[in-house]
C-alpha cells in the first residue's frame, strides 16, 4: 500500500505529516500541540472523510485488547485495533460480537465511526455495540462517553465521523461464542422479493443478495445461521426459486472463493461464518470502488425495481451489487436512525470517471426513498440533501461545537456535509 493512499488506492491524502503514537499520553500531547489533524483508521473509506492537509495521526500501534468484563459481558480495547484481532481474542475468551461487516480487516474505531455494518434484520450496525468510548478532545483531555455517564450524547458522539477527538479506547457489548453455517443459493428471482422480501431477510440470522444487475435475478443468497446445541438444522435445496450452490463461491462472477469464509452448510465458529472473507487472508489493494445506499426497509422493492430501470447505465461499470438489512438505532448520525433499513451496496470497477457519470443516475432513482449514501463510501448526493436526511444534524453541530469549538478536527468533508459550508 502506498503509505499516503487509501486502501483501494483510489484516493491519496492532502498531507506527509503522519503521526503514529504509542500511548495515549502521546496521542494527548500530539492533540495539544497541532492545531489541525485528523485520524486515519486502516484507510477502507474511498472518499475525503478521514483526510487533512495538515496533520494524519493513526492509531495502528494503539491495537490492544484492555479488558473483558464478564459481568457486564463487555470488551475494552484500544482504538486502533482490527476487527479480526479482536475476534480471536473474544472467541478464545468464549465470547462473540453481535455483528460483523464483510471484511474483518477493519479497524473498530473506524467502522464504528462511519456507521459501518454488517446484515441481518435484527442486527443492529457495528457501533451500536460501543457500550462507552474515550476521547481526546481538542485540549487534549480525555472524555469518557458512556451509556451509564449519559446515553443521549453517547448516542450523538458513537458516530462521530471523527470530529470530536481522537477516540483512544471503546467498550463494547459482547455475547456468548456460538457456532454459525453459511448456505449459498444460486439465481433468485428478483419477483420473489415482491412478496416474500420480509421472510427471505428473515430466514437466516443474516442474509445478502448480490446481483450483477445483468437481469431480473440476484446471483448469490448467502445465509448465515446460528447453530445452538439442541437445533437439528435442515436447508432445502431449493429457497425461494434458488438452487443450492455445490461449491464454495466468491459474491464476485469468475473470482475463485479461497479468500472467502467457508460455505456449503459446514459448522463452525461465528468470526469464521459472520465475515464473507477469511479472517487469515490478507486483502490485497483494492483495485475497486465503493457505493452504498441506505433507506427505510419498506422501500427495499421499489428501490430495486427503480435502479433496475437504469441497469444498463450500471451493469458496465459493476464488479458486484450487495442487498443487506440493518435492524434500528439510536445513534444520531447512523443512517439507520430510528428505521429498520435496507442497504444496497457497489462494488465498482476502478474507473471514477465512469462510476462519477453513474452515481447521480442512481441517486436520482432513489431520491423517493429518502436514500442517505454510507459517510465512508464514493456519492456525489449535495450537502443540503444530506444535512436534510439527518433530524439530529443540529444536534450533532451543536455537539461537535462544544468538544472542539475551534475546528482542530474539521476537515473538507466535514465542514462541506456537516457545516455545509465553503472553504
Amino acid at each position: 500500500m502506498d503509505m499516503y493512499r487509501n486502501w483501494a488506492g483510489n484516493f491519496q491524502y492532502s498531507t506527509t505529516n503522519w503521526h503514529t503514537p504509542e500511548t495515549i499520553e502521546e496521542v494527548q500531547q500530539l492533540v495539544s500541540s497541532l492545531t489541525k489533524l485528523r485520524v486515519i483508521g486502516t484507510r477502507h473509506s474511498f472518499n475525503s472523510i478521514a483526510d487533512s492537509r495538515e496533520n494524519m495521526v493513526s492509531l495502528q500501534n494503539l491495537n490492544n485488547v484492555l479488558s473483558i468484563d464478564r459481568e457486564k459481558e463487555t470488551v475494552t480495547v484500544e482504538a486502533g485495533i482490527k476487527y479480526g484481532d479482536l475476534c480471536h481474542v473474544l472467541q478464545q475468551n468464549g465470547y462473540a460480537l453481535h455483528n460483523l461487516a464483510s471484511l474483518p480487516h477493519i479497524s473498530v474505531a473506524g467502522a464504528v465511526a462511519t456507521a459501518t455494518h454488517g446484515s441481518g434484520n435484527g442486527n443492529q450496525n457495528l457501533a451500536a455495540a460501543v457500550h462507552a468510548m474515550e476521547i481526546v478532545t481538542a485540549d487534549g483531555s480525555i472524555v469518557t462517553f458512556s451509556k451509564e455517564k449519559s446515553e443521549e450524547e453517547l448516542h450523538g458522539a458513537v458516530v462521530g465521523l471523527g470530529g470530536l477527538g481522537v477516540v483512544t479506547k471503546l467498550t463494547l457489548d459482547v455475547l456468548p461464542s456460538h457456532q454459525m453455517r453459511q448456505d449459498v443459493y444460486e439465481n433468485l428471482p428478483l419477483a420473489q422479493l415482491e412478496h416474500h422480501f420480509d421472510t427471505i431477510f428473515s430466514s437466516s440470522y443474516s442474509v445478502s443478495l448480490f446481483t450483477d444487475w445483468q437481469n431480473e435475478r440476484f446471483n448469490q443468497v448467502w445465509l448465515k445461521s446460528k447453530l445452538t446445541d439442541d437445533q437439528t438444522f435442515s436447508l432445502g435445496e431449493k429457497f425461494f426459486g434458488a438452487k443450492s450452490a455445490n461449491q464454495n463461491l466468491h459474491p464476485v462472477p469468475g473470482v475463485g472463493a479461497e479468500n472467502c469464509t467457508a460455505q456449503l452448510g459446514v459448522p463452525g465458529n461465528w468470526l469464521d461464518r459472520m465475515p464473507h472473507f477469511r479472517m487469515d487472508f490478507i486483502p490485497s489493494k483494492g483495485q475497486e470502488l465503493q457505493s452504498e445506499y441506505i433507506m427505510a426497509r419498506e422501500h427495499a422493492y421499489d428501490a430495486i425495481c427503480a435502479l433496475g430501470e437504469i441497469r444498463e447505465q450500471i451493469a458496465p461499470y459493476l464488479l458486484i451489487s450487495e442487498v443487506r438489512t440493518i435492524a434500528q438505532d439510536d445513534l444520531w448520525l447512523s443512517p439507520s436512525y430510528k428505521q429498520d433499513s435496507v442497504a444496497i451496496h457497489f462494488t465498482w470497477q476502478d474507473k471514477w470517471e465512469d462510476v462519477q457519470q453513474v452515481l447521480p443516475l442512481i441517486e436520482a432513482q432513489l431520491e423517493p426513498f429518502q436514500a442517505k449514501p454510507h459517510w465512508g463510501k464514493l456519492f456525489t448526493t449535495s450537502p443540503a440533501k444530506i444535512q436534510s436526511l439527518y433530524e439530529k444534524m443540529t444536534a450533532f453541530q451543536q455537539l461537535l461545537i462544544k468538544y472542539d469549538p475551534n475546528g482542530k478536527f474539521r476537515n473538507t468533508f466535514l465542514n462541506k456535509y456537516i457545516f455545509h459550508a465553503a472553504e
